[in-house]
């Protein structure tokens, strides 16, 4: 997998249109130059230069409206593939300007899934205007939690609008934004009891939700401040009796509270190559200062602490660009019987951004002091890496989602474990598996046919490579965000099967069926079920599964060199061992659970002179970019 490389990049993969476009971008960032990049970051100026050139080669409005509202411009389009290659583009040269495109992106989510045929012609003017966009959900005493909202919209006497009142909190673009999508609920809606752990609303409660569309121009919008030291805007803001107009309207009731989880399932999935981004120009500084710096007679790259974490890294982040190039596939192909991408998406977002700040913090020992200097980028991209794994929901929110579809993952339909797991009729006793499993052998007259049924839903393992000049409109038609658990998934063993030769993938496979057995033979009690920090540790051996399947897809496609395989595969082993003793430290872990977490521990198979080899296709970044000054 190729590490990106702004004097050498083609993004062939892409039309003639979308290849100006990128190639455009890195023009520009390497026409302002390393040195004015960095001034205006340190003294936190707008980025307004920035701005014009997105208005100039119409770049978001190319990419983020929608063939339905293009106006006959061939080339506009929300195609996700292309989306993410900018995220990647824009993390290498700042996080600061992958900010500002990224919360456009949220901002016009609720617009794009609104049936307001207005407010979207609206927004793909403004778009095509060079305008930007935010997204209004957040707020200082509730944070990103969707169930509560103290925005109130209170009706308008003669029945026309609304008038909105109440404050947002670290609303990205909220001082520039021509529209800011906005959620808030009726005042005259049913009171959500805020304490409840109980997220299961009822009919009158969803009805109060709104999503609705303001402009930061206007009187009414308070701006109050920026809320970080930063060069991006992230506001704070109040309405103050903000004349809402029907026509400003985007969702009501539950389709309101659809839309603010919809929009961040697809937000949330340019993170990750944020990320990659960051991480890539971060690789180039570190070896190219590692590689030519000689310290008692010896390269830097040549001690032995050194050489191990310069392979770690590189295969990490080989590891996270093979990932997520095959998530683009999923996200692309996704529909109504095929929701796959909701575990994806999660996943890029907290897997791939924290093994983005892993890699920063093992290359930080590689660059030491030298990355600190006012000259380099580093600093900049440390900053943000700590940051991504915290936006659009924090990894403890993701892990929470991604638990939702560990039954329907690990247990193929044709296995009767899958039954063990609830998906059978809600009288099935599921307070064990153990228990499960004893009730589907009782009833396997009526089990066996209804797993059947539930195998031919089964969405196909084969997911297409998709980079065609495509409109990606069912993110804007995601529907429902609930029934995540009904959500099946083809078997994964076979890939791991297929890549059983590489000797660290064949370690991973064994840990993983040995994760299997451990869910089957002693799974969470009904208080482990509501024990977060327990079931976080589980979590973190269930992702490491599907994100290494992934890698595997890719690698299969591609062809990914057999030695940084089994190098990534190495530290796969060590990362789910890691997190097998402690889910066996888990303070709540049952004997059993202690037991059979400490069996899925197993000793990576080591191999110098691979390491060798790895290493020197790392050493092969030294030199090979610099940004012009």
């Amino acid at each position: 997998m190729d590490i990106f490389n702004p004097r050498t990049c083609e993004f062939s993969e892409f039309d003639d249109a979308t290849r100006h476009l990128l190639g455009a971008t890195v023009d520009y960032f390497e026409t302002l130059g390393k040195q004015r990049l960095l001034a205006e970051n340190r003294d936190r100026i707008w980025y307004q230069d920035f701005l014009n050139f997105v208005k100039r080669e119409r770049l978001f409005a190319t990419f983020l409206t929608p063939a339905e509202f293009a106006d006959g411009d061939p080339d506009k389009r929300w195609d996700t593939a292309r989306n993410a290659r900018l995220s990647q583009v824009l993390g290498f040269y700042g996080m600061q300007y992958w900010y500002v495109w990224q919360v456009t992106v949220l901002g016009l989510m609720p617009i794009w899934q609104s049936t307001n045929t207005e407010a979207r012609r609206r927004a793909a003017t403004l778009l095509e205007q060079g305008e930007i966009f935010a997204f209004g959900l957040s707020e200082q005493a509730h944070g990103a939690d969707v169930y509560s909202t103290d925005m109130l919209l209170d009706p308008r006497p003669n029945g026309a609008g609304f008038t909105a009142t109440g404050g947002k909190y670290y609303i990205g673009n909220g001082n520039r934004a021509a529209m800011v999508s906005v959620f808030g609920r009726r005042s005259d809606a049913s009171v959500i009891d805020s304490s409840s752990t109980d997220r299961r609303l009822s009919d009158a409660e969803y009805s109060g939700y709104m999503f609705f569309a303001a402009d930061s121009r206007a009187d009414e919008y308070k701006l109050r401040k920026n809320v970080v030291d930063s060069q991006m805007y992230v506001a704070a803001f109040d309405l103050e009796d903000y004349p809402v107009e029907d026509a400003d309207v985007l969702h009501t009731g539950r389709a309101a509270f659809d839309a603010a989880m919809n929009t961040v399932n697809v937000g949330k999935f340019n993170l990750g190559f944020g990320a990659i981004g960051a991480c890539e120009h971060a690789m180039y500084e570190a070896l190219t200062h590692a590689d030519s710096r000689v310290l008692f007679g010896h390269r830097v790259t040549e001690f032995p602490q050194v050489r191990g974490l310069i392979t770690d890294s590189y295969a990490r982040l080989v590891g996270m660009k093979l990932y997520s190039e095959r998530a683009i596939d999923y996200m692309r192909s996704a529909h109504r019987d095929d929701r796959r991408y909701l575990l994806v998406s999660a996943i890029e977002k907290m897997s791939v951004t924290r093994s983005g700040q892993r890699l920063y913090e093992d290359v930080a020992d590689v660059i030491a002091a030298r990355g600190f200097e006012n000259d380099m980028y580093f600093p900049v991209g440390l900053t943000a890496m700590f940051g991504l794994p915290r936006l659009e929901g924090t990894v403890h929110v993701n892990m929470a989602l991604a638990l939702k579809f560990m039954p329907g993952y690990m247990f193929d339909p044709s296995d009767v474990g899958l039954a063990a797991l609830g998906r059978l009729p809600s009288a099935i006793p599921t307070s064990s598996i153990a228990g499960a499993l004893r009730w589907a052998g009782r009833h396997a007259a009526t089990a066996v046919p209804r797993l059947r049924k539930e195998a031919a839903r089964v969405p196909t393992a084969d997911v297409p490579v998709r980079r065609d000049t495509a409109d990606d409109t069912f993110l804007f038609n995601q529907g429902p965000s609930a029934g995540l658990g009904k959500i099946v998934f083809p078997d994964w063993r076979p890939i791991f099967e297929q890549f059983s030769g590489v000797p660290n993938v064949a370690v991973f496979l064994d840990q993983a069926l040995t994760f299997q057995s451990l869910l089957a033979a002693a799974a969470p009690t009904s208080d482990q079920r509501g024990d977060v920090d327990f079931l976080f540790a589980l979590g973190e051996l269930f992702t490491l599964i599907p994100y290494a399947q992934l890698i595997l897809e890719q690698a299969r496609l591609v062809g990914t060199d057999r030695d940084v395989l089994d190098h990534l595969f190495d530290l796969l082993v060590r990362d789910f061992s890691r997190h097998a003793v402690t889910l066996s430290g888990k303070p709540t872990s049952t004997p059993a659970q202690q037991r059979r977490a400490l069996e899925l521990i197993r000793r990576p198979i080591a191999d110098d002179d691979r390491t060798e080899r790895v290493l020197e296709r790392a050493r092969e970044l030294a030199g090979a970019y610099t940004m012009n000054p």
